[in-house]
């Protein structure tokens, strides 16, 4: 069965780690290998990778990803594609199955990946969609083990819009690799409750813990590894000034940071907005480890195209 890697709970806890691992030692030899799983018999893999949304981080990451692994990055813009406009996704997916070996989507609602992934019949990865952003949660995962040893029992606070996409990857994510996770966000902005219920689930069996902590101080006591993102999300820009006022409490600065412990880590997925979401001080400060974070897409993203792909093939491919 082909898999995909469509929102953070596809992976197991332990295919997680496995995922986790494989990074790691990617990462420690980022041009000296070029994966087996990326080589098929006539030639390099190539990979579809669409922006239906603005990108930096993931189209460098992804495109150096790919080539580095030995492959063919074909990036598409979805602008001019109109994938689910122009044509049915299900038809996109046809087609594109039969010319790439792994496809990327950046796009909006989930259930357009999903659509995707039902038709494709190769493994689809989700670059960032309204509910998930599991590639960048990967990299956040990857990075706090290297500042930290591990994840097991360390406690993560995500402040700022509870709500988005990057509220809801850090739940799954964060319990399947046996964190005490914590959200705060204003009242309205706070996660699904099945994904929260799911998260809780997924502690259950690692761990690991999910809760809502309406008050940002309470939130920040203690925490190991203290997370905010941009109060706009894509789409929502008509919403700035409003938000401004509404999450200035939850503002990642000197006195939230000074309330989580003595050697906790700041992470942020970028792009950031110095003096909104978070003070230039702490983004630049020495607690940050966002340009690590920033650096690690490539490396957990190599990690999961070539753990599907791998898992795609019947006869598996060993890539420890």
């Amino acid at each position: 069965m082909t898999r995909s890697f469509l929102r953070d709970d596809d992976l197991s806890p332990v295919e997680l780690a496995e995922v986790l691992d494989l990074a790691a030692a990617m990462k420690a030899d980022p041009y000296g290998r070029v994966d087996p799983s990326f080589r098929a018999l006539a030639g390099p893999r190539t990979v579809a990778i669409i922006f239906d949304k603005p990108t930096l981080r993931t189209q460098a990451s992804f495109v150096a990803g790919v080539a580095e692994l030995g492959g063919n990055p074909m990036v598409v813009d979805g602008n001019l594609a109109q994938i689910g406009t122009r044509e049915s996704i299900a038809d996109v997916a046809r087609v594109l199955g039969r010319q790439a070996s792994l496809i990327v989507w950046r796009t909006h609602d989930q259930s357009r990946i999903d659509e995707m992934a039902a038709y494709a019949g190769v493994p689809v990865v989700n670059a960032l969609t309204d509910q998930f952003h599991p590639c960048q949660t990967l990299a956040d995962l990857l990075t706090i083990r290297e500042h930290k040893g591990s994840t097991a029992g360390l406690t993560m606070t995500f402040l700022g819009d509870a709500a988005c996409n990057m509220g809801h990857s850090y739940l799954l994510s964060g319990a399947a690799a046996g964190m005490h996770v914590r959200v705060s966000g204003p009242d309205g902005y706070q996660p699904d409750s099945a994904i929260l219920d799911r998260a809780r689930e997924i502690g259950g069996e690692t761990g690991g813990s999910a809760e809502i902590v309406a008050d940002p101080k309470q939130a920040s006591e203690g925490a190991d590894v203290l997370i905010t993102d941009t109060w706009v999300s894509m789409g929502k820009e008509q919403e700035s000034a409003d938000r401004a006022e509404v999450f200035l409490p939850w503002q990642l600065n000197g006195d939230l940071l000074a309330l989580g412990a003595d050697d906790a880590i700041v992470l942020h997925c970028l792009p950031a907005y110095r003096g909104k979401e978070i003070t230039a001080e702490v983004l630049d400060g020495p607690r940050s480890v966002i340009w690590d974070e920033a650096e690690n897409r490539r490396h957990a993203q190599k990690a999961i195209m070539s753990w599907l792909l791998a898992h795609a093939d019947p006869a598996g491919t060993d890539l420890r």
